[in-house]
């Protein structure tokens, strides 16, 4: 029932193509373009070649933030986020996060599900083609990515918490903490940039998590 409810939600969002060609990715476009594709050898889309073409950076709370579906090279379908559209055998289901695209992925009718392949040229074509190229450097960076933002969401916690029980209400049934860490304003500018640059690495993998990259987001 909630599936069906949020598939006929998905489906309104939906609109038809105007058939304009797809344009080629060009390098200046690396900071704000993502585009996937959806081989017919790796589906069961028959013949079709479908392509995800999204900007990176839009509010996915607007009712502007939008996503844009190509097949075979023509527009074929445009939806506002998140959006979901149906394939031949499944859907494609496109989400954005704080630090990029949070989802792109063909999910089946049966519920298996498979990232869509970005493209060569984008940022998240170069990330995959370093990955290949250098996987134990790749997976030492992605390690370093997810050190960066443990390190910030325990900074946040411990702020956060020294804040609440500063509240003599609360105080008065908790106690008070003090944090251990007090960053400078060039401490928490730093940490600000390095979290932003740890967030944009995973989201340029499809890596997401609530907890992680919603939070320190």
């Amino acid at each position: 029932m909630f599936e069906e409810m949020r598939s006929r939600r998905a489906a309104r969002r939906i609109t038809p193509g105007d058939g304009r060609p797809l344009k080629r990715f060009r390098w200046w476009q690396l900071p704000y373009r993502s585009l996937f594709h959806l081989r017919p050898a790796a589906s069961g889309t028959g013949r079709a070649d479908y392509t995800v073409d999204v900007r990176r950076g839009q509010d996915q709370t607007s009712s502007q933030a939008r996503a844009d579906l190509y097949l075979d090279g023509r527009h074929h379908a445009r939806s506002r986020l998140p959006a979901a559209f149906p394939v031949p055998g499944g859907i494609i289901e496109v989400r954005l996060s704080k630090f990029g695209l949070r989802r792109c992925h063909y999910v089946t009718a049966e519920g298996t599900e498979r990232p869509l392949v970005p493209d060569r040229d984008s940022a998240e074509g170069r990330r995959a083609r370093f990955d290949r190229a250098h996987p134990a450097l790749s997976r030492g960076i992605g390690t370093l990515s997810l050190t960066v933002l443990l390190v910030a969401l325990a900074v946040l916690a411990g702020q956060l918490a020294e804040r609440l029980t500063g509240i003599p209400a609360v105080a008065a049934r908790t106690g008070t903490f003090t944090t251990p860490v007090h960053l400078p304003v060039w401490g928490n500018v730093a940490l600000t940039l390095v979290t932003l640059a740890a967030g944009t690495e995973r989201a340029l993998r499809l890596r997401y998590s609530r907890l992680l990259d919603g939070v320190a987001g």
